[in-house]
């Protein structure tokens, strides 16, 4: 392989060449786009072409998703005619992972070729127009984790020590989501996510304050694949689905079911969109 593998996760990569080579009896590709399905989206994971079908839980040293909507599986194959590899199944903080653990989706994903990611999530809607339901591409990010992935003993092979992250969510890439969103006719917002640690959602109070800042809307994941990916000089998609309204600004007590439950309602256009922008992306 000549790409950079960190020793941490060269375990992981050899069983993954190694599955995938006994179920397809060839050596594994390269692959061009990630995919990292945020709660209740995994369906799109059921529309690869080809599939090889890797359970995370055969991975050495890799988290288990104990999240109800993540299935934790890996499925590599062909998407609009691009090879992708899908995570199905996130690693969130909040279940008392490390930040490293986090983001080791991204780590594998450069591992095995891949110049970009699309990242997306189930958020809770600050803004007025972000109602359950909508999609938002996300513009920028306000870090309210805590925490930073790369924070500890640099490793040069994993990016620089000090990352730009001026344009975490590659410009490029947006530009070509809102022109498939408006030729699919489907709306696709724009807005800064704000990233909490979890695992209780936000109070009205800090709702306020997320206005304030500008932040659109909030999840508790995204932004630590993000920052190692633009380390990693990945170009980034980050999409939004709003699957809630934040705190305070509705009636009835906030649930997870009712994230599943958007989620399943917004499946069909998720995968329309999704699908068209990957032919476009370059």
């Amino acid at each position: 392989m000549d790409i950079p593998v960190h020793q941490d996760i060269k375990p992981i990569i050899e069983v993954i060449q190694s599955e995938y080579h006994t179920k397809n009896k060839t050596e594994i590709p390269k692959y061009e786009i990630g995919i990292i399905l945020g709660s209740g989206l995994g369906i799109l994971s059921e529309k690869i072409i080809n599939p090889t079908v890797i359970e995370t839980k055969h991975l050495p040293n890799y988290p288990i998703s104990t999240v109800a909507g993540h299935a934790g599986k890996i499925v590599l194959g062909e998407l609009s005619q691009r090879k992708v590899i899908v995570f199905s199944g996130r690693i969130h903080y909040y279940e008392g992972y490390t930040p490293q653990q986090v983001v080791l989706p991204v780590r594998i994903m450069k591992a095995l070729g891949v110049k970009g990611m699309i990242v997306t999530n189930a958020a809770g809607g600050v803004r007025e127009d972000l109602r359950p339901g909508t999609f938002m591409r996300i513009t920028d990010h306000i870090n309210l984790m805590g925490m930073n992935p790369l924070r500890g003993l640099h490793q040069n092979e994993l990016g620089p020590r000090f990352p730009d992250l001026t344009s975490a969510y590659t410009p490029e890439w947006g530009e070509v989501a809102d022109q498939v969103a408006k030729k699919q006719n489907i709306p696709l917002k724009k807005g800064i996510l704000g990233a909490l640690s979890g695992p209780t959602y936000e109070t009205p109070a800090e709702v306020r304050m997320w206005r304030i800042l500008g932040v659109s809307a909030v999840c508790m994941s995204t932004v630590p694949e993000v920052i190692v990916a633009a380390a990693m000089n990945l170009k980034v998609l980050g999409i939004s689905c709003i699957t809630n309204v934040a705190a305070g600004l509705s009636n009835k007590p906030l649930d997870h079911s009712e994230v599943t439950e958007i989620a399943n309602q917004v499946r069909e256009p998720f995968i329309q969109l999704i699908t068209a922008i990957l032919t476009e992306l370059e």
